[in-house]
């Protein structure tokens, strides 16, 4: 079959590299795709929030299966238009992806169904906010209610902190945006991801990220440095209580509203003395969590894609080997403040390309026979092995691989579970 992924960060070309793998495929197109993908895949230069071309370029190029990869395609609506055109697609519809879109409605469908989350009150003006967080004091957590490339959010503990992130979005940082203000939850966090064809919910996987951008933890929130899949933090026990508590009631309120959720749905969790509460939905899989998870899941990603779309995970399981796999993001200095573009990537020819060491590429583009980095987070050197220990050597000897001066990364990923 003929499939085109829509996007061009990490997150895409892990996708594109396992569903590349399965016999099933036969071309694969990824709009717009980057340099590291374009040795895999077709990359075709599209406007991929307009449904309109996207709808084009599907019937002008046969195409018979659409995975989108971002949340903003899905937000704007993308995959409705298809599926109104008879496209098979993997996303939400656009009422559907709200589940990321809007905190407020998250926080509403959680009220609804009785999932235990943080406590939360909702602002569209800064004195409300700034009042609100003076009432109730640090730490406490401050997120833009809407898409914000998970830069949107603030785990102030300060005052003076909340105040300011309050003021940063009613000045427009992220558009013209409301105001979520969250009690502040302690323990630890993890992801947890399912797909749902709207009825049935299978979980793929779970993961742990790290979001600040220093070791230790420190320093200002990322869109993520790196990655490690499985979470140990997430039991068994503690999946099924997740599934029991906050998954299955979700997606039987969103049906419920007639909005079935069909796709990916990324569970971030707080967990603490053995119970989870949801930290937010995403409606697409995690960047970097889903270069570790494609590296554990591999080809058979493209048969359990199809069945959630064709609406029959019911028959569908997902095979895990005992391995771990751990993501090492490289970005550009500077990020995520203010950094520098063009700068030169060199090595990476000389990388090796198995199921146990892949280098995936986000931020980069062909520049005169050279690869030259394009955004803030850039590679994503990933490794697997049959401990996580393992994946740790095979990951950062990827890192140390590559000559790239104008680039850092954490070295410390994986920290916790080591």
């Amino acid at each position: 079959m003929n499939i085109l992924i829509l996007g061009g960060g990490g997150r895409e070309h892990a996708l594109a590299w396992a569903i590349r793998q399965n016999p099933k495929c036969d071309r694969l197109i990824v709009a717009p795709g980057n340099a590291g993908i374009a040795g895999l895949a077709d990359c075709a230069d599209l406007d991929v929030l307009s449904r309109a071309e996207v709808l084009d370029f599907v019937q002008d190029n046969a195409i018979d299966f659409v995975v989108v990869g971002p949340e903003a395609p899905l937000a704007a609506g993308v995959s409705d238009a298809l599926r109104a055109a008879g496209i098979l697609v993997f996303g939400p519809s656009q009422a559907a992806a709200q589940l990321e879109a809007s905190k407020t409605f998250t926080k509403e469908i959680c009220d609804a169904c009785a999932a235990p989350t943080a406590a939360w009150a909702r602002f569209t003006d800064g004195p409300a906010a700034r009042d609100h967080v003076t009432a109730t004091g640090a730490p406490i957590v401050v997120k833009a209610d809407g898409l914000a490339a998970g830069k949107g959010v603030t785990v102030a503990m300060t005052l003076a902190e909340a105040h300011a992130a309050i003021d940063a979005i009613f000045d427009g940082e992220f558009g013209e945006m409301s105001v979520v203000v969250e009690e502040f939850m302690e323990g630890e966090e993890a992801s947890f991801f399912i797909l749902s064809d709207g009825t049935t919910c299978l979980p793929i996987g779970t993961a742990q990220d790290h979001k600040r951008v220093g070791d230790g933890d420190s320093g200002p929130n990322t869109g993520g440095m790196g990655a490690y899949s499985p979470a140990p933090v997430l039991t068994p026990a503690l999946q099924d209580q997740v599934m029991a508590r906050i998954v299955r009631p979700t997606i039987a309120e969103m049906a419920r509203r007639g909005m079935p959720f069909q796709g990916v749905l990324y569970a971030g969790l707080m967990i603490q003395g053995g119970q989870a509460r949801l930290v937010e939905y995403n409606v697409r899989f995690g960047d970097p969590e889903c270069q570790a998870l494609m590296m554990r899941l591999g080809a058979q990603i493209l048969d359990l894609l199809l069945a959630c779309a064709e609406e029959r995970l019911a028959e569908a399981q997902v095979v895990w080997a005992d391995d771990h796999a751990l993501t090492v993001v490289m970005a550009a200095k500077g990020y995520p403040g203010a950094y520098d573009k063009g700068s030169r990537i060199a090595g990476l020819q000389d990388l090796p390309e198995t199921s146990f060491q892949m280098t995936f590429h986000a931020g980069t583009a062909g520049s005169d026979g050279a690869i030259v980095a394009t955004g803030g987070r850039v590679l994503g050197c990933t490794g697997r092995g049959a401990t996580l220990a393992e994946a740790h050597q095979r990951a950062y000897a990827l890192v140390d691989a590559i000559d790239w001066p104008e680039g850092f990364c954490r070295r410390d990923i994986g920290w916790r579970a080591l």
